[in-house]
């Protein structure tokens, strides 16, 4: 079938965004004037007529207005057109046999159609089965083909012909050699499908726009192409990714899972470097910004140093952070990311606000419960900053790369009782404010090329610490190496490059 394009209007989007609320009503009011009619036939339960009918009423004036709604909302566009079409004509067959079977059941077609209450049951029958089907179609075009059945458990899957369940494509594995890593295969393409192909899959391409296949993500949707090679900045997909979430283009929409700073700052660099499809890590140029985010794609600890392979931080659960705080931090150019909606808990980054400063900080107060991953990196705070830091109680992960922190300031940070990860790359601590930290008894992971920490401080606080990870330069291969070494007592020093 072959739609006539309408004008979309602020009013028929508005409308049609109530089709997923409204099409409950019929399906309750169907479900349960079926369910009272086989009570009643059955003798189990006592109603009248006058019940049934009066349901039966709502669920024909509810299907009418769902088709309405539904209608409206087709035309904002996005959606597998036959799938769409299935969806609908299932739709008003729900709506047009509702009406039959409430015009039997009232007796309004008696005098017309004495022989009319023959088709009460099959009418009815009719109504719910298209019902159960349409919504099978609503999920498929919601979440894409195949949605309400991709789960399917076993013995049902295999009556039902269904192949066996594939592994979640959510879940983003850890790299074991980054360096011999496909930037698009194993690092862009997983990000994408757990962040972005829900809506832009080939069943449901929001936009136009399909991001599962990468010669469809070059080619871009209805409001041109998604990326611009060689320009990470300027590309739409990165534009979009930095507005506040409360914007109406930041992607992804509000209330879904939201890429991470790290991940944004993937996405940008496999851009700046052309967007290639079969590119390694090691064939790229590696800019001191992205390397940490690099790093994160590995294990976060090696088998056998004994540490901990849960973050402490996944138990917490802190209150709400207050919006108008939030919207506060977003309006200065700072990303406020949510990490868990249970735990209510921030990540905070000022990835694009290079001029955050020390007087700043005031800013992060109100939502200093709520803070546990905080990216400061390339700023422009200093030692008086980490004093504010210190009190955010539940900071696991902070980056303060390139800035102008020092032995002095660092020392703040030990009453923290969650910090796992600190970045100190190209700062002015050394070796007192690394062996300062050390001792800290949630630390994994501490980050320290091109700062004033010397090598012997290194392998001195590698022996003293054999379950902190002190990273002294970005050697992938000797990083692979020292994870398949897990087994062993004590840690090896990664050298400098």
């Amino acid at each position: 079938m072959h739609y006539i394009l309408l004008q979309d209007s602020a009013w028929a989007t508005f409308i049609g965004r109530f089709h997923p609320a409204i099409v409950h009503f019929p399906i309750g009011f169907l479900l349960i004037a079926a369910v009272l009619e086989l009570g009643r036939r059955w003798g189990k339960i006592n109603v009248s007529e006058g019940t049934v009918v009066f349901i039966l009423l709502w669920s024909a004036i509810t299907s009418t207005f769902a088709c309405i709604a539904g209608y409206l909302l087709s035309l904002t566009g996005g959606y597998d057109v036959e799938l769409l079409d299935n969806h609908m004509w299932k739709g008003i067959g729900v709506a047009a046999f509702a009406w039959v079977a409430w015009l039997v059941k009232s007796d309004r077609l008696s005098k017309a159609i004495p022989s009319g209450k023959v088709v009460y049951l099959p009418a009815i029958l009719i109504a719910t089965v298209l019902t159960l089907s349409a919504g099978h179609d609503g999920g498929s075009l919601t979440h894409g083909e195949g949605y309400l059945t991709q789960y399917t458990p076993e013995p049902f899957r295999g009556l039902a012909g269904l192949p066996p369940i594939e592994e979640k494509p959510t879940e983003i594995k850890p790299i074991a050699d980054v360096q011999q890593a496909v930037v698009y295969a194993d690092i862009v393409q997983p990000i994408l499908q757990a962040k972005c192909t829900q809506c832009h899959n080939a069943s449901k391409s929001k936009g136009d726009l399909r991001m599962d296949q990468l010669a469809l993500l070059m080619k871009g949707g209805e409001g041109g192409p998604a990326l611009v090679a060689g320009k990470g900045a300027e590309s739409d997909m990165i534009k979009r990714c930095l507005l506040p979430e409360s914007d109406d283009d930041h992607m992804p929409p509000k209330g879904k899972p939201q890429l991470t700073t790290d991940q944004i700052a993937l996405l940008s660099w496999w851009i700046d470097q052309g967007a290639s499809a079969d590119k390694k890590v090691s064939q790229m140029t590696v800019s001191e910004a992205v390397k940490p985010a690099l790093a994160s794609l590995g294990k976060e600890a090696p088998a056998g140093t004994g540490a901990a392979t849960a973050s402490a931080v996944l138990s917490l659960k802190v209150p709400e952070a207050n919006n108008q705080a939030v919207e506060n931090l977003r309006k200065t150019g700072l990303i406020v990311n949510t990490l868990s909606q249970d735990q209510n808990l921030l990540e905070i980054s000022a990835v694009n606000l290079p001029g955050f400063s020390d007087k700043q900080m005031e800013l992060l107060q109100p939502v200093a419960q709520q803070i546990t991953w905080l990216k400061l990196g390339g700023t422009k705070i200093t030692d008086a900053a980490l004093q504010q830091i210190a009190k955010f109680p539940n900071l696991s992960k902070l980056h303060i790369e390139h800035t102008g922190i020092t032995d002095k300031g660092i020392v703040a940070l030990k009453s923290l009782p969650y910090l796992e990860y600190i970045n100190i790359v190209d700062t002015k601590v050394g070796d007192e404010g690394l062996k300062t930290v050390a001792g800290m008894k949630a630390l994994r992971s501490i980050y320290v090329w091109q700062s004033a920490v010397t090598d012997s401080a290194v392998s001195q606080v590698g022996k003293q610490n054999p379950n902190l990870l002190v990273v002294n330069g970005f050697n992938e291969a000797a990083v692979a190496q020292f994870l398949k070494a897990g087994d062993t007592t004590g840690k090896e020093e990664v050298k400098k490059q």
